[in-house]
């Protein structure tokens, strides 16, 4: 859906769009250190309206980069097309590219033509794999949005760069692979990528169901790690108990996941519930009896909580339970870490969103969404971070077309000038204003 409206009322028109449907009521930056040269008397910033004007006349092209890579989905490890695809468009845009970088990953660079900080904008690249999805069961497909985010991720780097005359900072672009198995964060990290280009914050968006123009923020939440375990039982009528253990395990739950359409419409609600039902949360996601060759049985299990501090509480709950059946809980390895945005940093994009495209598009999560996790939480480990959920509901759509992971999951395209809209206007803000 390409608006064709007059660039002046683009600004507000399309972060409005389906907005009536019911937003939920979701109701700073850490600043890195670095020298910044203030703009000169004849400089004029990018502003919002430029950048409105920009991404207006992109949006049709990036909504064929999004159908193209929806076309052709690409598993974690395996996403070799797509990451030439995002290669070609930013050099072609004037931006300075690295390929292979953590795996298929593609890291770009575009420098502003005045001083100004340097930060980085994070977009992933894989589908969801066969059997990843909820609702039922389909081969690989891009179930989770990030044929959107790479769009999106696109559609910020060809707007700044349009834009450079103008621009203030240096802008590094990370299209990450492998995030549906939690790997491609880390490989990137690891091939020395922050240290690379020097990037001192980082921000992201991910798809939500939320209606399409709206944007929500998570200031002090984002999304919860993820911690596994087993159990070993050995001796007489192990299979029987592990059996019943792994019941009594799946107890410990406070939380499920919903099976109904008005489940899965209150859990939206809940997530912008202050205090609320997902404040503090338990998810069980498995817990799986498997018979070993020398006739012991393991339960497998995994788990995630929220707040993250809860790890130990649950541990210990965990190994209370496996007590009762004469086995001992292990847990081989540390929890992967939750992704928390900083409060102060998702409270100044909140404020910026809020006068630019008004609050009635712009909300707040309260909790964080308990079935899914992120490895982007090894970049908020390093550096400052801000995470947001770009609204994909259509009007009149039901909750399964914008629910992440769902078999039905058929976002709306109006997302991409949104996200593009938002996060380009928030990081020329960024480099100009970072020390």
């Amino acid at each position: 859906m390409i608006s064709k409206e007059p660039q002046n009322l683009r600004r507000r028109s399309l972060l409005q769009a389906g907005a009536a449907a019911g937003l939920a009521t979701f109701a700073g930056l850490a600043a890195p250190t670095a020298a910044t040269a203030g703009p000169g008397p004849a400089h004029r910033p990018v502003d919002q309206p430029s950048i409105d004007a920009v991404t207006g006349t992109l949006e049709p092209d990036l909504v064929a980069l999004r159908r193209t890579i929806h076309d052709h989905p690409e598993v974690a490890g395996e996403e070799r097309r797509t990451a030439a695809l995002v290669a070609d468009r930013l050099r072609a845009a004037g931006l300075s590219v690295t390929t292979g970088v953590g795996g298929h990953g593609v890291v770009a660079l575009l420098r502003g033509a005045h001083r100004g900080g340097t930060v980085g904008y994070r977009a992933d690249l894989d589908a969801v794999p066969a059997g990843g999805t909820v609702g039922g069961s389909v081969g690989a497909g891009h179930l989770c949005g990030h044929d959107l985010h790479t769009a999106i991720g696109v559609g910020v780097a060809e707007v700044l760069a349009r834009l450079r005359s103008r621009l203030s900072g240096t802008y590094a672009f990370l299209f990450q692979p492998a995030e549906e198995n939690l790997a491609g964060a880390r490989a990137m990290i690891d091939d020395g990528v922050l240290r690379s280009t020097g990037v001192r914050e980082l921000h992201a968006l991910h798809c939500g169901p939320l209606p399409v123009g709206t944007i929500a923020v998570t200031p002090g939440y984002g999304m919860p790690g993820l911690d596994r375990g087993r159990v070993v039982l050995t001796g007489p009528g192990a299979a029987t108990r592990a059996e019943a253990l792994a019941a009594d395990l799946l107890r410990l739950a406070t939380v499920a996941p919903p099976t109904t359409l008005a489940a899965m419409e209150q859990l939206v609600v809940d997530l912008g519930t202050p205090d609320g039902p997902l404040a503090r949360f338990v998810n069980i996601q498995h817990a799986t009896p498997h018979e070993e060759a020398d006739g012991s049985v393991t339960v497998r299990l995994s788990y995630r909580c929220w707040p993250e501090d809860r790890y130990r509480e649950v541990r210990r709950s965990i190994g209370t339970v496996a007590g009762r059946y004469r086995g001992r809980a292990e847990f081989p390895d540390p929890p992967f870490p939750a992704l928390v945005c900083p409060e102060r940093d998702g409270a100044r994009l909140e404020r910026r969103l809020r006068r630019e495209f008004g609050a009635g598009q712009v909300a707040r999560m309260h909790a964080a969404p308990p079935f899914n996790g992120e490895d982007y939480a090894l970049f908020g480990q390093r550096i400052p971070v801000t995470y947001s959920f770009v609204g994909v509901r259509s009007p009149g759509a039901p909750v399964t077309a914008a629910f992440p992971h769902h078999v039905n999951f058929d976002p709306d395209e109006g997302a991409i000038s949104t996200g593009v809209r938002a996060m380009a206007g928030w990081l020329a803000e960024r480099g100009r204003v970072a020390r």
